[in-house]
């Protein structure tokens, strides 16, 4: 019994070892890494605006506060944005206490807040659009930033510009040594999308760049970027 268990063993380490070894030998190999780019225009801005009130009542400012955002989103609407494309995404109602005493019975105030997030889809509307967004009611910005629209389609250039980048490199360096590139064996990709953006930090009621006649932001440029890393069987 031990001889017939020890057969299988050594039978079952001659089949293994030799597969094991065979796994680890490669073919020789060509890895390259190819870059392509798309440069756009961004054609939409994402806005991130918001309602702040301070009342005496919890229900003043709630109430005056859902004013203004009816009021926001009617204008909107009429300005021809799409449903889809406002959200409400923060809503906040506190009461606020002076100094240190949080405990006393009585707020000093009650502080209302609300935030959209809206997609304006005519950039060159922009600064008559956030104009009519102050006088309807929103008192703060949070953030713009731009991007555009169909971005898998751009990254599948971005990414075709990639591939033939690589190819064209393992070619260059393959046939300087007499050799040639034969099929992939392995390949990997990342792609990235660097969106210009333009930050504000609670931005101020006054609008001197909008009225000084020209427009107060740009877009400036979206580059896609798709990097692959791919290896080749060298062919002799």
């Amino acid at each position: 019994m031990k001889k017939v268990s020890l057969v299988a063993l050594l039978f079952m380490l001659a089949t293994v070892f030799p597969a094991l070894a065979q796994q680890q030998v490669l073919p020789p190999l060509i890895s390259v890494n190819g870059i392509g780019e798309v440069k756009l225009e961004p054609n939409e801005v994402v806005i991130t605006l918001g309602v702040e009130n301070r009342e005496k009542t919890l229900d003043q400012a709630r109430k005056q506060t859902d004013k203004q955002a009816a009021a926001i989103i009617a204008y909107l609407r009429k300005q021809g944005v799409d449903a889809k494309d406002i959200q409400t995404s923060f809503v906040n109602l506190q009461p606020i206490y002076a100094g240190t005493e949080y405990g006393k019975a009585q707020p000093e105030f009650y502080l209302a807040q609300k935030t959209m997030t809206i997609v304006i889809k005519k950039i060159n509307k922009f600064d008559e659009l956030l104009s009519g967004l102050y006088d309807n009611g929103v008192n703060r910005i949070d953030n713009i930033y731009f991007r555009v629209s169909d971005m898998e389609k751009h990254r599948a250039e971005a990414r075709k510009k990639a591939i033939a980048d690589a190819k064209q490199k393992a070619n260059a360096l393959t046939s300087e040594l007499g050799a040639k590139v034969g099929k992939v064996y392995s390949i990997s990709e990342y792609t990235s999308n660097g969106s210009p953006r333009v930050g504000y930090a609670k931005v101020s009621m006054d609008m001197e760049m909008a009225q000084s006649g020209g427009p107060s932001i740009a877009g400036g440029e979206v580059t896609v970027t798709s990097t692959v890393n791919v290896s080749f069987v060298i062919e002799q």
